[in-house]
């Protein structure tokens, strides 16, 4: 059975499983909020809450991730509505009144009056610029004539923005794990995941949690279908942090790719990819094969390479090989 981890992450899906710790979006506030609300704010007290609600057409509305603090010394609730988006959309100051409004009203049902302030806040991860308003008003059409008198009866708000397209996290995040998290995000969204490999290995000291390694390690090689799993492997040698929990990924995402294959029907597509790995492998746990085994293996048909994928986790020795390709003839 696969690693629940090794399940395919969308940007959304990896954007979840990360910012639902409350750690890390305390983490990500605090360098983004302005420092005047950042330092009012009791961060221990961060907690995430249910995000979904249901509006009054009985449709149900989503919002990415909500969570509550209080703010200063007292108990006044303080809730950030953290959006992820992979795409730019005009109408989010629209969306987000429709999300703000639900949470104050479930608010006011369950507690009454006064209301807490609410921030909206939008993490986009797409590869264009962020070009449109931010700011609800702006989104207005009125007479010039009779705008100032007209805007004070329409709701106010701007959301905050992180626009990964305008940024380099590993320059600007104050936070070594977020520097980890949005360079990867940003690089991914650019169809540019071996330059975070590259990136990757030169500053990794093991700043994740192992979850969050393993799911952002998982995430990056889904989003490239092209990659090279042993080139990758092979440059992740040089730093230890890395080494032992990647090679583990990789052989468990070499026999969900292979399952994968099956089902699409591109075994040709995979089958040396999958043949190269074994040897790598093979190579990783013992040292240099002798050409004899290297030959027999890369003679295998694509079954019997899917069944030695597997087989490797659990062999000890070089002669484990050898009996297993002895037994296939």
């Amino acid at each position: 059975m696969l690693d629940a981890d090794l399940v395919p992450q969308s940007h959304d899906g990896f954007f979840k499983s990360i910012f639902s710790s409350p750690e890390t979006t305390a983490a990500f506030f605090q360098e983004q909020l302005p420092t005047a609300i950042s330092e009012a704010i009791d961060w221990s007290t961060l907690v995430l809450v249910p995000g979904s609600f249901v509006k009054g057409d009985l449709q149900q509305g989503h919002t990415d991730l909500v969570f509550s603090a209080r703010l200063g010394h007292q108990e006044i609730r303080l809730y950030l509505l953290f959006e992820h988006q992979s795409t730019v959309d005009p109408a989010m100051p629209l969306r987000l009144l429709v999300y703000v409004t639900e949470l104050l009203v479930a608010y006011e049902k369950e507690h009454g009056l006064p209301l807490p302030p609410v921030i909206p806040f939008v993490l986009h991860q797409g590869p264009e610029r962020w070009s449109v308003a931010t700011s609800l008003q702006e989104l207005y059409e009125m007479p010039s004539s009779l705008r100032e008198v007209l805007l004070t009866f329409v709701p106010s708000f701007r959301h905050g923005l992180l626009d990964l397209s305008q940024v380099n996290p590993a320059d600007t995040a104050q936070h070594d794990h977020l520097k980890i998290v949005l360079q990867l995000m940003k690089l991914a969204r650019q169809k540019k995941v071996m330059e975070f490999f590259e990136w990757l290995i030169g500053f990794y000291t093991g700043q994740l949690s192992e979850h969050d390694l393993r799911r952002s390690l998982v995430y990056a090689f889904n989003q490239d279908v092209s990659l090279d799993l042993e080139v990758i492997a092979h440059k992740l040698e040089n730093n230890n942090k890395l080494n032992s929990p990647t090679m583990t990924i990789i052989e468990q995402c070499i026999a969900k790719g292979i399952e994968q294959g099956i089902e699409q029907g591109i075994e040709q597509g995979i089958e040396r990819g999958v043949m190269k790995t074994c040897l790598r492998m093979a190579t990783h746990k013992w040292g240099k094969l002798p050409l004899g085994i290297e030959s027999r293996i890369e003679e295998l048909d694509y079954r019997n390479l899917e069944t030695l994928s597997d087989a490797l986790l659990d062999m000890s020795s070089v002669a484990d090989l050898e009996i297993w390709l002895g037994e296939q003839c």
